[in-house]
């Protein structure tokens, strides 16, 4: 990634940051912001049309009523990464939901304060 993507990734409005640079209210939502850099540092994608898409979506959450406070933001991230996944083909939609279903069961299987895994 080049110093003008980082400081991109960097300089989102909205992003959440102290000195020492972006902080995140969930380790899910460091995950998927990473994820996305990762994806466009290998060439899936450029960071240009990250922010193409990611406006889309949530242009198109805004639209279904999302009332855009700031608390959606990195669900936003989320959609939008599965769906560029899927659509340059790297994983199907129907792989991702499977996948997201054997997480949900073994979260719900996992006793309380214990690591989840699959």
């Amino acid at each position: 990634m080049s110093d003008a993507q980082q400081n991109i990734c960097l300089n989102m409005p909205l992003l959440p940051k102290d000195e020492e640079g972006p902080v995140f209210a969930e380790p899910w939502q460091a995950q998927a912001f990473a994820m996305a850099v990762k994806l466009c540092e290998d060439g899936y994608f450029t960071w240009q049309e990250w922010v193409e898409e990611f406006s889309q979506q949530i242009k198109k959450a805004q639209a279904a009523g999302d009332p855009d406070l700031g608390d959606t933001y990195y669900l936003h991230w989320i959609n939008c990464l599965e769906e560029m996944v899927a659509s340059k083909n790297m994983v199907s939609l129907g792989d991702m939901q499977s996948r997201k279903e054997q997480w949900r069961q073994a979260y719900l299987d996992t006793p309380h304060g214990e690591p989840v895994s699959l």
